[in-house]
């Protein structure tokens, strides 16, 4: 695959693509322009004009006509809006044109650089009221720093301390925070779900890179800092409900240095001599194919292949290509009796869902030792296998973004797009709970009662 080609699995912890006129726009402008200053050009012998599709030369036709000879004003906007009003009817939700503006912070995003305070919300609760309920906390950001767990609520917000919003609707919170400026400090009021206490905090946005692998013993914890979150540290509670002999590793994104992270976790992993392992992919929404195909390395159990398949991708005319892992990793950091659990949760998508057909088809997961957290009353994994990729148009900046592919597991080419992991497949369920670890808690207990 071309390099300039950037292939991934977007799924649900960021919402879908929004195809916004205004992105086409700018991309058709270029186009379209192009393609009538070119023909001018060969306006005389109408070589390049010919060459254009019939239905591209109607409609540059019409266009002219429109706005020459129609009885009211048809402006440029007005015209395009129309036209790709019809197009964006032929895509899905992950594919759109990518203005340079957005295509570079796609770019500056899959390098994990964040601006902003780093919290994930739930915006409604089950009956749909509105509601600011903290889902999850990115790693390395200023709400880590300052305190703020998963699970906690946001009840207010301003800039004076005494005079803070109240209004919980998501799109509210989110224009407040579109007047702030990086740095500026602003206030938040937190509630604690527990105690149901209240405190202020003090945040301000700022550029950070996320970290996204935490990884926890029942006496140590470990999580990755610094400026590019490079530097592990020994930080945060362990998880003292764990075994002697298991470990647990949040993954949260296959973004930036994911993998990096991955691997310096389990070296700490065989170097404790850990022997069983727990795998949160809770919230996890993907990222990019690369990564999960280097940290699937790690559970082709039952593979005696070196690079065996990650996932096969199978594009518009059935045609199927096998994305393999970097090496096969599963015999040096786990014994034969070794067993590897999951937790996951509707919002686990995309490569989250690849990684664990991966580590179901070679056998180094059992489907029963698959946990799904319930959100909002619904236990799956969110069903997202398909892939994207990102063609740019390097003379101009700007890039498309299409869904190319359905995505199937390695062994069984099972699909879960559109239905997900769910407890019919024998998945177990954990009852929801986002603060701290309860959900954490709940499947170890089981999983202590049948098999530790």
């Amino acid at each position: 695959m071309k390099d300039e080609i950037k292939t991934e699995q977007d799924g649900a912890a960021s919402a879908p693509m929004q195809k916004t006129r205004k992105g086409w726009k700018k991309g058709v402008y270029a186009v379209m322009a192009t393609a009538i200053a070119v023909g001018a050009f060969f306006a005389g012998v109408g070589v390049h004009w010919l060459t254009l599709d019939p239905e591209i030369r109607s409609l540059i036709y019409a266009k002219n006509r429109i706005q020459n000879d129609y009885y009211e004003e048809i402006t440029n906007d007005e015209f395009y809006d129309a036209v790709f009003s019809g197009v964006n009817g032929l895509l899905d939700a992950y594919s759109g044109y990518l203005t340079p503006e957005e295509y570079a912070e796609t770019l500056v995003n899959a390098r994990g650089e964040q601006t902003g305070v780093g919290i994930s919300f739930v915006t409604a609760d089950k009956d749909g009221n509105a509601q600011l309920l903290v889902s999850r906390v990115s790693g390395n950001s200023p709400a880590e720093t300052a305190g703020i767990q998963a699970g906690e609520y946001i009840i207010g917000y301003g800039l004076d301390q005494d005079e803070l919003f109240s209004d919980l609707k998501f799109q509210a919170f989110s224009d407040f925070m579109d007047t702030l400026s990086t740095a500026q400090d602003f206030y938040l009021q937190v509630k604690n779900p527990q105690s149901l206490q209240t405190r202020i905090v003090t945040i301000a946005k700022r550029a950070f890179t996320e970290n996204y692998v935490f990884y926890r013993t029942n006496e140590k914890s470990y999580r990755f800092e610094g400026k590019s979150a490079e530097q592990m540290v020994e930080k945060g509670e362990p998880l003292s409900a764990l075994p002697q002999d298991t470990a647990y590793l949040r993954l949260t994104k296959f973004n930036g240095s994911a993998a990096s992270e991955f691997n310096k976790a389990m070296e700490l992993f065989k170097n404790g001599g850990k022997k069983h392992l727990v795998v949160d992919l809770r919230g996890n929404g993907g990222g990019y194919l690369h990564i999960m195909q280097e940290i699937a390395g790690y559970f082709c159990k039952n593979s005696n292949e070196n690079r065996p398949i990650a996932a096969v991708a199978r594009f518009n005319g059935n045609q199927e290509y096998a994305y393999r892992v970097d090496r096969n990793k599963y015999d040096e950091y786990f014994s034969a009796d070794s067993k590897v659990y999951v937790l996951a949760d509707s919002m686990s998508a995309s490569a989250s869902e690849c990684l664990l057909g991966v580590m179901i088809d070679y056998g180094a997961v059992d489907i029963g030792n698959v946990y799904l957290a319930t959100r909002q009353g619904i236990t799956k994994t969110y069903g997202k296998g398909i892939m994207q990729t990102t063609f740019p148009f390097v003379d101009v900046g700007s890039a498309i973004k299409l869904t190319t592919a359905y995505i199937c597991w390695p062994v069984t080419k099972r699909c879960i797009h559109g239905v997900g992991i769910t407890p019919a497949d024998g998945a177990k369920t954990v009852t929801e709970n986002y603060y701290g670890d309860w959900e954490v808690n709940e499947m170890l207990a089981d999983m202590v009662s049948r098999y530790i």
